[in-house]
C-alpha cells in the first residue's frame, strides 16, 4: 500500500522510485534523535489502520491523519485493542521531561506516539511523516523505539519576501517543508527598501504603491532609479499579503508547531515607506532618505501605529524590527533629530538610534511582546528586555549574552543560505559567499568564549535567506534544500553523537524524500575539495565530496585523471612542489571538472612579512603569516586564506638573505557583487637593504570591472635571477572596494 500525503507539501508525495528496495526499514531520521533502537518487524498500514487520540492529541492527530490519507481520529478512550492503529498518548513529566520531546514506539500491531504537550505531539509526527516519506515502500514502517527532544528552543527560518515576493499558497508550503525538519519559527521578513508587503489599514499607500516597483529583476531595479510603482500598472512588480492571508499563514504554522514572528524595518531599510509618506524622513522629499526622521514624533506615531495592527495579525512574543545597516548621515544634518539628542541628552547618532529602539521597546512591552533585532541595535546601548539576533559573525551575539540578553545566532559565514553552494562558475547568481553543506552542519551556535551561565542565552540559531538574487520558488528550494536538513540537526541534537560521516550517510535517503515532495533540491556536486596540510616541505592531501563514497583518482603532473589514475585510499604525502589534479569517476567515467590544487613549495614560505600598509580587520586570515603559509584560497573570501584590503596593498617579504629570485606570482579574486575587485595593476620591487628598492616589473589587470562572476588572476612576474633580499608587492585598488589575495609565491 502506497500512503498518499495530501496536506498541500504531501499531495506529490505518492511517488514510487524503482530500484530502491530494502530488506530492512529506514530510520534515517533528520535532525537525528536522542535515541533510535531497531526491533524486529514491520508496522503495514492497511484498510484496517485507525488513528486513536487523547483529548488533547485530538488537533495533532487529525493534522497526521489527514496528511496520511487515513480516516478521522477517535478518541483513545474507545480502542479496546485493536491492532493496526496509531495512538497519540499524553504522559506526565516524569515520563517525558523535556515538554517539546517524544517518544515513538513502533511495534508489527501499533504506533504508540507518547508526549507531554501538543509541541511534542507534534514533533513525533513529523517524524512519523518523514519516516514514512524514507520508506520504499511506504506503508511498511520498520520496528523502532525512539526517544527524542530538541537541543535548542528556537530553530529558525527567515525569509525576506520583500526583495522578490512569494504568494501566500507558497509560503504555505515552505513552512510544510521546514516543519518536516522541525524547526519551529518562521522569521517573515515583511518591509524592506524592495517593496513593503503586509496590509497596513490605516496607511492604504503602502499596499497601493510602495509594495509595488518598476522592475520585476531585483538587480535591475536597484541600478535604475530604485522606482516605485502603483498597484494595477500594467508594467508593476510586488504583491502584499492581505491581512486576512496573514492571519491564515498564522494559523496554519501554529498547526505545525511553528511560530511566525513578523519584521518590519526601522529605523533604515525603509525608502518604501518614505517614497509614499515623505514627511517621516528627515528631508521630507520622496527617494532622497532611507532612514526615518527619528527627531520627527510623527515617526514613532506612525511606527506604533504599524506595529499595533501588527500585533493583531501576529501573536508571537518577538516582534523583529530590523535595526541594521542605518545610515546615521541624514540624523546629523537634520535639526530635528540633532534636536532630539539634545532634548534627551544623548551622546550621539548612535545613541540617537538606540533611543528609538528602547522606545519601541516599550511601547512593545507594554503591549506584553518583546523586541527582536538585528545585531546593530548594541550601538549605543541596548533595549534592557531586548533579544539580539547576531548576524555579522558572533562578537554581538558574545556580547549580548554577556550582559544577561537571550540571542539568537545566525552568523553569514555558517547561516546565510543566499551563499553560492558550489563553484560560482556552476552556479546560478548569488550574494556571493561560499557555504556548502558540510560547512552548515559544522556550525556550533554556543561560541566557546562564552560561560555556562552566559551560554544560556544562546536560544537556538536561523537559516537567513535573503532574495536578491532569488525570483522564482524553485529556486528559492534549491537554495535552501538541503543545507536546511543540515542545519536542523544543529539546532535540534546533542553535540554527543554530532558526525558528517554519519549525517552524510543518513541525508542520502532524503534526497530521495526531497524527490518525493517534488523540492527542487540543489544536487551534490561532483566537484572535488583538496586539502592540504603543509609540514615545512612535505603536504599530506586528503579529498573530500559532496558524493558518497565516490571513486577518486588523481595525478601529480598536472595531467588529467583517466581511470587508469591513482586510486585514492586515504591521506597521502607530496614532497616539494607538484600540481595535483583531481576527479570523481562512474562506472570509468569522469564526472564534473577536475579539482586542481598546485603545491608550491616556495622560497618564501615561512619568510617574515612587513606590512607597510594594513589589511583590513574584518578579513585578517592568518595574519602576518598568511601571504606565505603554503596555503591557497578556496572559493570563497572568508575561508581562513584569503586576506582582504581596502585600500592599496603594499607588503615586502624578507627573504632573510641574498636570494637568486626566478619568478614571482600573486593570485586575486573579484566578485563585484559584494565589491570584490582585482587591482588595477601590481608591481614587484627589489631591495638589498630593505630601503632603497628598484622596480622590477608592472603587470596590468586585464579583467574588466563588468565580469561580476567570481574571477581568478595570476599576476605572474620574472625576476630573471636577480639577487635581493627584500621584495616589495604593491597592488593598486582604484575601485574603492575589497581586494583579496592569498599567497606570494617565488621561485
Amino acid at each position: 500500500m502506497l500512503i498518499r500525503f495530501t496536506t498541500a507539501l504531501f499531495l506529490s508525495a505518492c511517488i514510487t522510485l524503482p530500484g530502491l528496495a530494502q530488506t530492512q526499514g529506514n530510520l534515517d531520521l533528520i535532525p537525528r534523535p536522542t535515541s533510535v533502537t531497531a526491533t524486529h518487524g514491520n508496522f503495514e498500514i492497511n484498510d484496517r489502520t485507525r488513528v486513536f487520540a487523547d483529548p488533547g492529541f485530538m488537533p495533532v492527530a487529525k493534522l497526521f491523519a489527514d496528511a496520511a490519507r487515513l480516516p478521522q481520529p477517535q478518541s483513545a478512550l474507545l480502542r479496546i485493542s485493536q491492532a493496526h492503529s496509531f495512538v497519540f498518548r499524553m504522559a506526565d513529566h516524569t515520563a517525558i521531561p523535556d515538554s517539546a520531546g517524544y517518544q515513538l514506539k513502533i511495534t508489527p500491531d501499533n504506533v504508540f506516539i507518547t508526549a507531554r504537550t501538543k509541541t511534542g505531539a507534534v514533533n513525533a509526527m513529523q517524524s512519523l511523516l518523514q519516516l514514512m516519506l524514507l520508506q520504499p515502500d511506504q506503508s511498511k514502517l520498520p520496528g523502532a523505539e525512539i526517544s527524542d527532544h530538541p537541543r535548542f528552543g528556537y530553530r529558525g527560518v527567515h525569509l525576506d519576501v520583500s526583495r522578490n515576493f512569494f504568494p501566500a499558497s507558497y509560503i504555505k508550503r515552505f513552512i510544510d517543508l521546514m516543519a518536516l525538519y522541525k524547526m519551529n519559527t518562521f522569521h517573515w521578513h515583511l518591509t524592506d527598501g524592495a517593496g513593503w508587503r503586509l496590509e497596513i489599514k490605516k496607511y492604504p499607500e503602502l499596499t497601493k504603491q510602495a509594495a509595488w516597483r518598476d522592475h520585476a529583476n531585483w538587480k535591475d531595479w536597484w541600478s535604475k532609479g530604485r522606482h516605485y510603482s502603483t498597484e494595477g500598472d500594467p508594467n508593476a512588480y510586488g504583491g502584499y499579503y492581505t491581512q486576512q492571508q496573514a492571519r491564515e499563514i498564522v494559523a496554519y504554522a501554529a498547526q505545525r508547531g511553528i511560530t511566525v514572528i513578523p519584521e518590519i524595518e526601522m529605523p533604515g531599510h525603509s525608502e518604501e515607506v518614505l517614497a509614499v509618506y515623505p514627511q517621516l524622513s528627515c528631508s521630507g522629499i520622496p527617494y532622497k532618505n532611507s532612514e526615518f526622521c527619528l527627531g520627527n514624533d510623527s515617526t514613532f506615531v506612525f511606527l506604533e501605529n504599524v506595529l499595533q495592527e501588527v500585533m493583531d495579525i501576529f501573536p508571537s512574543t518577538y516582534i523583529h524590527v530590523g535595526g541594521d545597516e542605518a545610515s546615521k548621515k541624514a540624523w546629523k544634518q537634520c535639526p530635528k533629530c540633532q534636536q532630539r539628542i539634545r532634548t534627551e541628552k544623548l551622546k550621539d547618532e548612535n545613541e540617537l538610534q538606540s533611543y528609538a529602539i528602547r522606545r519601541m521597546e516599550k511601547f512593545l512591552l507594554a503591549h506584553k511582546r518583546k523586541l527582536l533585532g538585528w545585531d546593530e541595535i548594541l550601538e549605543g546601548g541596548l533595549a534592557p528586555e531586548a533579544t539580539v539576533m547576531s548576524w555579522r559573525g558572533e562578537s554581538g551575539g558574545i556580547s549580548a549574552a554577556k550582559e544577561g540578553h537571550d540571542v539568537v545566532m545566525t552568523p553569514g559565514s555558517y547561516c546565510y543560505f543566499d551563499s553560492y553552494q558550489a563553484d560560482p562558475a556552476t552556479e546560478p547568481p548569488a550574494i556571493g559567499g561560499y557555504l556548502p553543506l558540510e560547512k552548515v552542519y559544522s556550525y556550533e551556535p554556543v561560541p566557546k568564549e562564552l560561560s555556562p551561565v552566559a551560554a544560556k542565552h544562546v536560544i537556538g540559531a536561523q537559516a537567513n535567506i535573503w532574495t536578491e538574487y532569488i525570483p522564482s520558488t524553485d529556486h528559492l528550494e534549491y537554495m535552501v534544500y538541503p543545507r536546511l536538513i543540515a542545519l536542523s540537526e544543529v539546532v535540534w541534537s546533542d553535540t554527543l553523537h554530532k558526525n558528517w560521516d554519519n549525517f552524510h550517510q543518513r541525508i542520502q535517503s532524503h534526497y530521495r524524500l526531497l524527490q518525493r515532495l517534488n523540492v527542487n533540491y540543489y544536487r551534490p556536486s561532483y566537484n572535488v575539495t583538496i586539502h592540504p596540510q603543509i609540514n615545512q616541505h612535505k603536504t599530506t592531501i586528503t579529498f573530500s565530496t559532496e558524493q558518497y563514497q565516490p571513486e577518486i583518482r588523481y595525478t601529480l603532473d598536472g595531467s588529467i585523471p583517466d581511470k587508469n589514475a591513482q586510486l585514492y585510499k586515504g591521506a597521502f604525502q607530496v614532497t616539494g612542489s607538484a600540481l595535483l589534479t583531481a576527479a570523481i569517476f562512474k562506472d570509468s567515467l569522469l564526472q564534473g571538472k577536475p579539482a586542481v590544487l598546485p603545491i608550491d613549495d616556495h622560497k618564501a614560505i615561512g619568510k617574515n612579512v612587513i606590512y607597510n600598509l594594513p589589511y583590513n580587520k574584518s578579513y585578517p586570515a592568518q595574519g602576518t603569516a598568511t601571504l606565505v603559509n603554503g596555503y591557497r584560497g578556496t572559493l570563497t573570501y572568508g575561508d581562513g586564506q584569503w586576506q582582504g584590503f581596502t585600500g592599496d596593498m603594499d607588503v615586502t617579504v624578507d627573504m632573510e638573505q641574498e636570494t637568486v629570485l626566478n619568478s614571482l606570482s600573486i593570485t586575486f579574486m573579484q566578485l563585484t557583487g559584494p565589491g570584490v575587485y582585482m587591482p588595477a595593476f601590481v608591481e614587484v620591487l627589489i631591495s638589498s637593504d630593505g630601503k632603497n628598492f628598484k622596480p622590477v616589473q608592472q603587470v596590468k589587470n586585464d579583467i574588466p570591472t563588468t565580469t561580476s562572476t567570481l574571477t581568478f588572476k595570476d599576476f605572474k612576474f620574472n625576476l630573471n635571477g636577480q639577487k635581493a633580499r627584500y621584495v616589495r608587492v604593491h597592488a593598486v585598488n582604484d575601485q574603492h572596494g575589497f581586494m583579496f589575495t592569498d599567497e606570494i609565491i617565488i621561485q
